[in-house]
């Protein structure tokens, strides 16, 4: 349904990720039947791009199972998302992804942000050298935006530009909580900002000038 609606919204590619739980990226024979069924659904309803990632138990790409999922995704692109961050051995990752005909990798360099990881980025968009797009992404913002594109030579990014909304509910009921123990707040949520994103491009096109 959001997809329909996304669509019928935007002109720009849509890329959906897939990601059948959280925690992390080894999935069982289950979770992966859920991950090429939602792809094959997304397929039919319009979806431009396909985004996962998938490991190994040793921390390294599980190229028999992100072959299964390209060819399911077939013809849309597919970016391997910051499961790749999560790999003990980046440059091999990167190469591997790249032989398998993976079009994008979304990293924070193996670091929590891109600030952190900004030398590894580096290397990788070198390493790359046009095989594959690696997209910064992971903390970035209208403040380091400028650095991080510069630092790395990167073409593309990755950024959430959200904001927090307040809900509309007049009567909250503090005594109840929806989720876990650890939880975010109730009435609360988090939304992408258009007036972020318009600032981040901004600066983003005049970093590549």
């Amino acid at each position: 349904g959001m997809l329909r609606i996304i669509k019928s919204k935007v002109k720009i590619p849509v890329y959906v990720m897939i990601r059948p739980r959280g925690a992390d990226f080894c999935y069982t024979a289950d979770e992966v039947a859920v991950m090429k069924e939602d792809i094959k659904m997304l397929k039919e309803n319009g979806a431009d791009g396909i985004v996962f990632g998938v490991l190994l138990p040793n921390g390294e790409i599980d190229c028999t199972l992100t072959k299964e999922l390209i060819d399911v995704s077939a013809p849309l692109p597919v970016t391997f998302h910051r499961a790749f961050d999560m790999c003990q051995d980046l440059e091999k990752g990167l190469e591997q992804l790249i032989s398998l005909g993976v079009q994008r990798v979304l990293t924070s360099g193996g670091d929590s942000t891109c600030l952190e990881g900004l030398p590894q980025l580096e290397k990788l968009v070198k390493q790359a050298n046009g095989r594959i797009i690696v997209v910064p992404g992971g903390g970035i913002n209208e403040r380091n935006v400028d650095r991080i594109l510069t630092g790395c030579k990167a073409t593309e990014f990755h950024g959430s530009c959200r904001s927090s909304v307040e809900s509309s509910m007049k009567y909250r009921n503090s005594s109840v909580t929806m989720g876990a123990s650890f939880h975010p707040p109730e009435f609360t949520t988090k939304v992408t900002c258009s007036t972020r994103v318009e600032k981040m491009l901004k600066i983003a096109k005049c970093t590549s000038c």
